[in-house]
């Protein structure tokens, strides 16, 4: 028996041996998990609104190659890559980086520029301060070199004319066809907007359409892309399906937002900003997407519109993508707290307490102030590079923190705890430390994740598992968001990229986590295919 089992071990070690070595592209795309969103169920959509929701989804395609012109070029550069699924990597990142660390997986590449290809990749800061064009600091614009080697200005536009006509196009024939007024006039709009680059009235068009099943969101959405300066907008387009009974549940919460305003920590006196009285809130399905939402990391929810004078005037729209909020949960942040918490505080991670809480984090995005209290202009102008991050990280914190307080009063017609609202958020953020330190999204879960660890509301035994002090997690969660809406009110630079450089890094707890969650292959995130 001896000498067989012997034989069997040796037999084993060849098969062992035999098999192929995973590719480094291979490894890299386990990180996120394969995911197929069904076609979805359009029996209550007409004949109109399917034509419809197709030339959405030809629209979001010309939004996608202008993303990509914006982040690296060709798609096709890496249709004929040797190994398939370094390519489908390349296809998710957008890129031969890895938009975890903005380091490159393919041979032949340098660093991920920061300024994308928004700017020319050899501009200096001299150059770019000394161009004599206010039109420079607009969000819809590239700086280019003109012939002479001199620095001028091109509006997306006319950078990428032919894809925004074809946007344009196809708007305009869904606007023919739709059998709803407001959808109507918000494709007209928008058709012109992007054309223009002029999104005001588009926009209130947008937030005046209520009464749809389906919605788009497309043009330049977010500055996420643009590390040098913070101000550049990248292409993208969401298609949308509405979940019209819990949009209805879901809509009451608007017309709480100037009573959470004033359950904001700190002075009130920096966040006094009232939000207009049209904003709404929808739960939706993604049916699609074009450009930036499809690149890495997949987003679940949003808050638009960003222009301070629609918000001021008319609020925003807050959409919740109720099918990657769920495919979320279960393959990546539910995982994350079954490796790294103890049982009873991993029974506390709960799946309505993160629904709920991507809930307050988006509403929160419209609290606080959109313009600085003592004259330096917008927030965001104020801030400068690092404006996005502080950003992402007040709504993480503040979000978090109202939703524990609306929980605690009882004001949320679900079964969640207190403690199951701050395990969850504290679960969530660890997973999103996995991003890393290279984006805003990334940097905003790393300052909360160490100031938590500072403040001793959490702490890493050395077994790998946390300590979750849930009253010092609720403290943590005021202290450290009266300091960012004070940091946002005031327009204090300084004391922006202060608390960046501070608690804006990845530990040496996170990257021990990030091997914990490797070893059980827990993804980073998901990838998804449409149906």
């Amino acid at each position: 028996m001896k000498k067989l089992a012997i034989a069997l071990c040796a037999a084993a070690a060849v098969l062992v041996s035999c098999e192929p070595r995973q590719t480094k592209g291979a490894h890299l795309l386990e990180n996120y998990a394969q995911v197929t969103v069904p076609a979805p169920d359009l029996s209550g959509i007409t004949d109109n609104g399917k034509e419809v929701l197709n030339l959405y989804r030809f629209a979001a395609d010309q939004a996608d190659q202008i993303y990509w012109d914006q982040v690296f070029g060709p798609k096709e550069t890496f249709d004929n890559l040797a190994d398939p699924a370094e390519r489908s990597f390349a296809y998710v990142n957008y890129g031969p980086w890895n938009r975890i660390d903005n380091k490159p997986f393919i041979e032949g590449y340098g660093e991920r520029p920061a300024g994308a290809r928004f700017y020319p990749a050899d501009m200096t800061k001299e150059e770019f301060d000394a161009l004599d064009d206010p039109a420079k600091n607009s969000p819809n614009t590239l700086i280019r070199r003109a012939q002479d080697g001199s620095l001028q200005v091109v509006w997306y536009h006319d950078a990428y004319s032919a894809q925004v006509g074809k946007i344009a196009s196809f708007l305009r024939a869904a606007a023919d066809i739709t059998i709803k007024p407001s959808v109507r006039e918000y494709l007209l709009k928008m058709a012109d907007a992007v054309l223009t680059d002029d999104y005001y009235e588009s926009e209130k068009a947008w937030l005046n359409m209520t009464d749809s099943k389906m919605d788009l969101v497309i043009g330049p959405l977010e500055a996420i892309d643009d590390q040098l300066y913070g101000i550049k907008a990248s292409y993208g387009a969401y298609v949308l399906l509405k979940n019209l009974a819990r949009t209805e549940t879901l809509q009451g919460l608007c017309a709480h937002l100037p009573e959470l305003q004033a359950q904001l920590p700190g002075d009130p006196a920096y966040h006094g900003f009232v939000p207009g009285e049209s904003s709404n809130i929808f739960s939706c399905n993604v049916i699609y997407y074009g450009g930036f939402p499809n690149a890495g990391y997949k987003n679940i929810a949003i808050n638009l519109p960003y222009d301070e004078r629609v918000q001021k005037e008319m609020g925003t729209r807050t959409i919740l993508f109720d099918n990657i909020i769920r495919d979320k949960f279960n393959r990546t942040l539910f995982p994350v707290g079954r490796v790294l918490f103890e049982s009873d505080d991993a029974a506390h991670i709960d799946a309505n307490a993160f629904y709920y809480g991507i809930v307050y984090r988006e509403l929160a995005k419209s609290l606080g102030v959109k313009e600085t209290i003592n004259g330096k202009g917008l927030v965001a102008d104020a801030l400068g590079a690092e404006a996005l991050t502080i950003e992402k990280a007040k709504s993480n914190v503040v979000g978090a923190y109202l939703n524990a307080q609306e929980v605690d009063k009882h004001h949320i017609d679900v079964l969640i705890q207190k403690n199951d609202v701050l395990a969850t958020f504290v679960a969530n953020t660890i997973r999103s430390c996995r991003f890393g330190d290279g984006d805003a999204t990334g940097r905003a879960a790393l300052i909360v994740y160490n100031y938590l660890m500072e403040e001793g509301a959490i702490a890493r035994k050395p077994s790998g598992k946390y300590n979750l002090d849930y009253g010092k997690i609720f403290a943590s969660l005021e202290k450290l968001g009266a300091r960012i809406l004070e940091i946002q009110a005031t327009g204090d630079k300084a004391a922006a990229n202060e608390l960046v450089a501070k608690y804006g890094h990845v530990p040496s707890t996170v990257k021990a986590d990030i091997v914990s969650l490797e070893l059980e292959k827990v993804p980073v995130d998901i990838r998804v295919d449409f149906e």
